[in-house]
């Protein structure tokens, strides 16, 4: 396997990526495995994880599955264990899963706001809580994926702006708290990112999104799988509690 960079080389690292099976979520599970780390492939799913897993093993990367629910403190703290007994460490941890649920704030259900927070936000700290008593020892990076939404709001989004708005939060919070352990908090807040996320939007919404983009086009998991990859690498080994915007130029 080729690392490009030794700064980049994550050989011995280990990494959880949550919600890993698709998506942003996948892509920064691949270029962090193709870096060298051992990925803990995450995802709600155990069939769809361990599918995933076979399809990143054959790509030469080494995975293995952890399926649970981040929203599931108990599962949570489950899974953690797990990662104590097997590996006695976590190096790199990367809050990715998420939920997006719209609707005009006339409109919002109970329930999506339950949903949305339980996953975006509670299912953020669970991880995080539990990712840094592992990191305490030797250190490590935790990468938390917020939005631009979180930052700059949208109509329609309140729910999920605020979510993510409560992860960028959390992130200067934590850093502050972790730096003595040497565990580093940023944050990386994608834009307008071609996903299955993304694909259900009308098309009268993707050309908004667009025409707002300065770069001209929409951005592509890699292009957040790459951010990551510099923030889980000792490249960045000075920084924490930063916010990288991946937009293309939308929030200038």
């Amino acid at each position: 396997m080729m690392l490009s960079s030794k700064g980049l080389n994550l050989t011995d690292k280990v990494a959880l990526v949550t919600g890993s099976t698709k998506g942003i979520g996948y892509s920064i599970a691949e270029k962090l495995g193709e870096s060298g780390a051992h990925i803990l492939l995450n995802g709600r799913d155990q069939q769809v994880t361990d599918s995933v897993v076979n399809v990143l093993t054959d790509k030469g990367v080494s995975c293995e599955a952890l399926a649970f629910d981040v929203s599931d403190s108990a599962s949570v703290k489950a899974a953690f264990n797990i990662i104590f007994k097997k590996f006695k460490r976590l190096d790199i941890l990367v809050n990715n899963a998420g939920i997006m649920e719209d609707a005009l704030i006339g409109m919002v259900t109970g329930k999506q706001i339950d949903d949305t927070f339980s996953t975006n936000v509670f299912g953020t700290l669970y991880c995080s809580q539990y990712g840094a008593r592992l990191m305490a020892r030797s250190g490590g990076s935790i990468i938390n994926i917020s939005s631009i939404i979180g930052q700059n709001g949208n109509a329609g989004q309140a729910v999920y702006s605020s979510s993510k708005a409560a992860v960028i939060g959390l992130t200067k919070s934590l850093s502050k708290e972790l730096a003595a352990n040497n565990i580093r908090v940023n944050t990386v807040a994608p834009g307008y990112i071609e996903t299955e996320l993304t694909s259900s939007l009308t098309e009268e919404v993707k050309q908004e999104r667009l025409a707002a983009i300065k770069m001209n086009h929409a951005g592509t998991p890699e292009d957040v799988a790459n951010v990551v990859l510099f923030l889980a690498s000792d490249l960045s080994s000075y920084m924490t509690g930063q916010v990288l915007g991946v937009d293309g130029g939308m929030t200038i």
